[in-house]
Protein backbone atom coordinates (compact mmCIF):
# COMPACT_ATOMS: atom_id res chain seq x y z
CA UNK A 1 0.00 0.00 0.00
CA UNK A 2 1.76 3.19 -1.16
CA UNK A 3 1.53 6.11 1.74
CA UNK A 4 0.33 9.91 1.13
CA UNK A 5 2.94 12.27 0.53
CA UNK A 6 2.43 15.88 1.46
CA UNK A 7 3.15 16.42 -2.22
CA UNK A 8 -0.39 14.48 -2.73
CA UNK A 9 -1.98 16.20 -0.33
CA UNK A 10 -1.52 20.01 -0.76
CA UNK A 11 -1.96 18.71 -4.91
CA UNK A 12 -5.68 17.16 -3.75
CA UNK A 13 -5.82 20.59 -1.12
CA UNK A 14 -5.04 22.89 -3.82
CA UNK A 15 -7.80 21.13 -6.07
CA UNK A 16 -10.51 21.49 -3.50
CA UNK A 17 -9.69 24.65 -3.09
CA UNK A 18 -9.97 25.67 -6.75
CA UNK A 19 -12.91 23.63 -7.13
CA UNK A 20 -14.62 26.07 -4.15
CA UNK A 21 -13.54 28.66 -6.23
CA UNK A 22 -10.93 30.31 -3.02
CA UNK A 23 -8.35 32.51 -3.82
CA UNK A 24 -4.82 30.87 -3.03
CA UNK A 25 -1.61 29.82 -3.84
CA UNK A 26 0.76 27.08 -2.91
CA UNK A 27 4.31 28.50 -1.65
CA UNK A 28 7.57 26.70 -2.66
CA UNK A 29 10.12 28.37 -0.87
CA UNK A 30 12.83 25.57 -1.57
CA UNK A 31 15.88 27.44 -2.99
CA UNK A 32 17.01 26.33 -6.55
CA UNK A 33 19.40 23.98 -7.55
CA UNK A 34 22.42 25.26 -9.02
CA UNK A 35 24.40 23.49 -11.55
CA UNK A 36 27.68 22.88 -10.10
CA UNK A 37 25.88 21.82 -6.92
CA UNK A 38 24.67 23.09 -3.59
CA UNK A 39 21.58 25.62 -3.72
CA UNK A 40 20.70 29.18 -5.00
CA UNK A 41 20.26 31.32 -2.09
CA UNK A 42 16.35 32.33 -1.18
CA UNK A 43 15.31 36.22 -2.07
CA UNK A 44 15.91 38.70 0.27
CA UNK A 45 12.88 39.00 2.65
CA UNK A 46 11.66 35.40 2.40
CA UNK A 47 10.92 34.20 5.55
CA UNK A 48 11.79 30.51 6.24
CA UNK A 49 9.06 28.53 7.47
CA UNK A 50 6.27 29.99 4.73
CA UNK A 51 2.97 27.70 4.96
CA UNK A 52 2.26 25.17 1.59
CA UNK A 53 -0.99 27.28 0.98
CA UNK A 54 -2.05 30.87 1.28
CA UNK A 55 -5.66 31.73 1.15
CA UNK A 56 -7.04 34.70 0.95
CA UNK A 57 -11.02 34.94 2.02
CA UNK A 58 -12.80 38.17 2.91
CA UNK A 59 -10.08 39.96 3.51
CA UNK A 60 -8.60 37.30 5.99
CA UNK A 61 -5.37 35.33 5.37
CA UNK A 62 -4.96 31.90 6.77
CA UNK A 63 -2.33 29.87 6.19
CA UNK A 64 -2.28 26.17 5.55
CA UNK A 65 1.27 24.00 6.81
CA UNK A 66 -0.09 20.07 5.46
CA UNK A 67 1.78 17.65 6.93
CA UNK A 68 0.98 13.78 6.30
CA UNK A 69 0.47 11.52 8.99
CA UNK A 70 3.22 11.52 11.59
CA UNK A 71 4.36 14.90 10.58
CA UNK A 72 5.34 17.33 12.83
CA UNK A 73 6.24 21.48 12.04
CA UNK A 74 9.70 22.79 11.87
CA UNK A 75 11.26 24.88 14.23
CA UNK A 76 10.98 27.75 11.46
CA UNK A 77 7.54 26.92 10.85
CA UNK A 78 5.99 27.46 14.52
CA UNK A 79 8.30 30.83 14.40
CA UNK A 80 5.76 31.48 11.49
CA UNK A 81 2.74 30.29 12.66
CA UNK A 82 3.52 32.54 15.98
CA UNK A 83 4.06 35.61 13.54
CA UNK A 84 0.81 35.05 11.50
CA UNK A 85 -1.15 35.03 14.83
CA UNK A 86 0.56 37.90 15.72
CA UNK A 87 -0.85 39.61 13.31
CA UNK A 88 -4.48 38.80 13.06
CA UNK A 89 -3.89 35.87 10.51
CA UNK A 90 -5.44 32.50 10.62
CA UNK A 91 -2.62 29.24 11.12
CA UNK A 92 -3.73 25.72 10.67
CA UNK A 93 -1.55 22.35 10.33
CA UNK A 94 -3.98 19.89 8.08
CA UNK A 95 -2.93 16.70 6.80
CA UNK A 96 -6.59 16.21 4.44
CA UNK A 97 -9.42 17.97 2.45
CA UNK A 98 -11.53 17.09 5.73
CA UNK A 99 -9.43 19.21 8.22
CA UNK A 100 -9.50 22.54 5.50
CA UNK A 101 -13.28 21.96 5.59
CA UNK A 102 -12.82 21.67 9.46
CA UNK A 103 -11.33 25.01 8.86
CA UNK A 104 -14.27 26.16 7.33
CA UNK A 105 -13.04 26.50 3.57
Amino acid sequence: MKLETESSIQSAICDYLALRKHMFWRCNNVPAPLPGGGFRALPKHTPRGLPDIIVIRDGWFIALEVKKKGGYQSKEQKEFEKSVLDAGGEYHVVRSIDDVREVGL
